[in-house]
């Protein structure tokens, strides 16, 4: 599965909801899928969920410095919707102006916007008109209002402002270092984090923790490192050194990820929110853009790896309604597999596992031969390294 076929696959998932917002009429026509006694609840947030979700993995892509050719016309198309998408899901005036600061759950997409954001700096901040730039402004800050659950919510508060520091405006450093270290205090070994005080098996230190640790740790620490000094004793760590340990556990769970891919490309539906789909690899797709994987992990081995994920999940019949919009479901259409909190708008993490195409089709990830990913190994006999906890 090349770079062809993942750029498909992005186009599939980004065409109804970008062209829809930016026409204004995402509310009118999105669908909203959701469990019965939580529909009209989710109606609320669902929206946003699908932009946010949505931008969070295809920004990289977005911003990326492409050679002319089709690739790049299409980029710039894509561009265009998303910033006009942004435009309509912020103007007060908009028939489209998404739900930013009313109830909870908005915290978490204006954060997966947030992310977005620090990831295509330019062309979702620098390069909008300056309207659009007062309306997106007003609209992340609306969200103090909302007080995060103790636990990953955390990092949705700090998500943002890290991102309102890129932009280069006012941002509350405490809401950024307390998300951090706190988490750092519910580091269980090995990788993993808990969420909040107890250890999950499921996924969310792939969905949220680690990317949003990696990012927030990364802005904070190029863009406002003199803030430490207020802060780090003898006794305590500052940003770059939390960000120097985040990238060692974030490598040892990269690890992990790849070797939960089974040789035909599925993985364990194990614990909440299996309704995100290959969303579930976004910490490994992302350590593959940073350049930061492991040594164990050729960038080919991990390309060839999600790609089997990825392929594995979008041949499922019923993946997508007849309108070409994700349905509930981890392999095809099984609503009854969706929390109470799942909707359409929340299927769109999925897009994460799509960062890599933020890297230039001339790179390693793209160009190397395919490889045999570690179950592959494992299970067609061939030799392989024994694996080690961190």
């Amino acid at each position: 599965m090349d770079r062809a076929a993942w750029l498909a696959v992005l186009r599939r998932l980004a065409e109804p909801v970008l062209v829809h917002l930016a026409a204004g009429r995402l509310k009118q026509v999105m669908p909203v899928e959701a469990a019965a006694q939580a529909a009209d609840d989710r109606a609320q947030y669902t929206h946003l969920e699908a932009f946010g979700r949505l931008m969070m993995g295809i920004a990289p892509w977005l911003e990326a410095p492409l050679p002319p050719g089709e690739e790049a016309v299409e980029q710039q198309r894509m561009v265009s919707l998303a910033q006009q998408a942004l435009r309509m899901a912020t103007d007060p005036q908009s028939p489209d102006c998404l739900n930013f600061n009313r109830g909870q759950q908005c915290l978490v997409d204006a954060a997966f916007l947030a992310q977005a954001i620090v990831r295509a700096p330019r062309v979702l901040w620098e390069d909008l008109p300056e309207g659009t730039r007062a309306h997106l402004l007003e609209a992340l800050r609306s969200t103090r209002a909302i007080r995060p659950f103790f636990n990953n919510w955390l990092l949705f508060s700090g998500m943002i402002e890290a991102a309102l520091c890129r932009m280069g405006v006012e941002w509350d450093q405490m809401r950024v270092d307390y998300a951090v270290r706190q988490m750092d205090q519910w580091y269980k070994g090995d990788g993993a984090y808990g969420d909040g005080v107890d250890f999950h098996w499921d996924y969310y230190n792939s969905f949220v923790i680690h990317p949003m640790m990696l990012d927030i740790l990364s802005v904070v620490n190029q863009y406002r490192p003199a803030f430490e000094s207020f802060y780090v004793t003898r006794t305590s760590q500052g940003w770059h050194e939390l960000y120097e340990k985040e990238v060692l556990r974030a490598q040892r769970y990269a690890e992990v990820q790849e070797r939960l891919i089974g040789p035909d490309g599925s993985f364990p539906p194990l614990g909440r929110s299996l309704a995100y789909r290959f969303g579930a690899f976004h910490l490994l797709a992302q350590m593959a853009l940073l350049r930061k994987l492991p040594a164990s992990l050729p960038p080919p081995q991990v390309r060839s790896a999600l790609s089997a994920v990825i392929r594995r999940v979008m041949a499922a019949p019923g993946t997508f309604d007849e309108n070409g919009w994700l349905t509930i479901g981890f392999c095809g259409h099984q609503p009854s597999i969706g929390e109470y909190y799942i909707s359409t708008g929340s299927l769109y993490l999925c897009s994460a596992a799509l960062l890599p195409l933020g890297l230039p089709p001339e790179d390693d990830f793209w160009q190397g031969a395919p490889q045999d990913w570690t179950a592959r190994k494992a299970w067609s006999g061939q030799d392989l390294a024994a694996d080690h906890a961190l």
